[in-house]
C-alpha cells in the first residue's frame, strides 16, 4: 500500500515516514503545496496524510481540487488546528478522518489501517480470491489453508493485483505502486517482469487456482483459472 505524507515539518515528516515504513507501507513525501499538488494529480495513493498549513498554500485547497477530480477518498488530515469548524470543513470536503497534533504515531497508524480497511476491504483484514487468502495484518499468503512464503515485493505486488482483481494492471501503475513514484525516471521496467515471473512460479507450485495473465503490450490481469 502506498501512502503520501504531506507535512512541512521535517522532524514530524521523518517520524511519520519511519513509523509507516515499519508497518511495511511504501511512503512518499511532500513538504509544500506545489510539490503536493504535483504528486496527488500525477500518481495514485492508497492513503494521503494531509497537513492543512503548508508553505505556499492550504491543504484545504488540495482537498477541494481532489474532490473536483473525484480523488478525495482515503485522506486523513493531520493538523495543529483543532477548531470544530476546521474539522467539519475538512470532513465536508471529503477527508475520511481528522487527527489533531500532537498525536501518538501508534494512533496514526491505527487510523490509516482503519481507513484502508473501510475503503478497500469492506472492514476486513484479508483478501480472498479463489482458493487463496492474503492476510494483510500478518502479511501472510495461503493457498488451501497452507502458507506460501512471499518476500516483501512479492507480497505487495500480489496485494495490488488482488485489490484490482480481474482488472487490467499496467506495468507502469504496478511499478509506481510497489516501487514508488521515481520509477518514471528509470529506463526499463524489466524488474517488474522479473517480479511477476517469480510470483507466477510460487502461485503454480502452491496449486493456486488464480494466475497472472499477460495482456500483450499493456500489462497484466489477475484471474481465476
Amino acid at each position: 500500500m502506498k501512502i503520501l505524507v504531506i507535512e512541512d515539518e521535517p522532524q514530524l515528516q521523518n517520524s511519520i515516514t519511519e513509523s509507516l515504513e515499519k508497518e511495511n507501507f511504501l511512503v512518499e513525501t511532500a513538504a509544500d503545496y506545489h510539490t503536493a499538488t504535483e504528486k496527488v494529480f500525477v500518481y495514485d495513493y492508497d492513503c494521503i496524510l494531509l497537513d492543512i498549513m503548508l508553505p505556499n498554500g492550504s491543504g484545504f485547497d488540495i482537498l477541494k481540487e481532489l474532490k473536483k477530480e473525484g480523488k478525495s477518498g482515503n485522506i486523513i488530515i493531520i493538523s495543529a488546528k483543532d477548531s470544530l469548524d476546521d474539522k467539519l470543513k475538512g470532513l465536508e470536503l471529503g477527508a475520511d478522518d481528522y487527527l489533531t497534533k500532537p498525536f501518538h504515531l501508534a494512533e496514526l497508524n491505527a487510523r490509516v489501517k482503519a481507513v484502508l480497511r473501510r475503503k478497500n476491504l469492506n472492514g476486513k483484514n484479508s483478501i480472498e480470491f479463489g482458493n487463496t487468502v492474503l492476510d494483510l495484518s500478518e502479511r501472510k499468503f495461503s493457498v488451501n489453508g497452507k502458507d506460501t512464503p512471499l518476500n516483501r515485493k512479492e507480497f505487495d505486488t500480489l496485494n495490488y493485483f488482488l485489490l484490482n482483481k480481474k482488472r487490467l494492471v499496467t506495468k507502469t501503475a504496478l511499478a509506481e505502486h510497489v516501487w514508488g513514484d521515481n520509477t518514471d525516471q528509470v529506463d526499463s521496467l524489466d524488474f517488474v517482469y522479473s517480479q511477476i515471473k517469480n510470483l507466477r512460479k510460487k502461485l503454480q507450485r502452491s496449486e493456486a487456482d488464480i494466475e497472472i495473465a499477460s495482456v500483450y503490450g499493456v500489462g497484466y490481469k489477475l484471474v481465476e483459472k
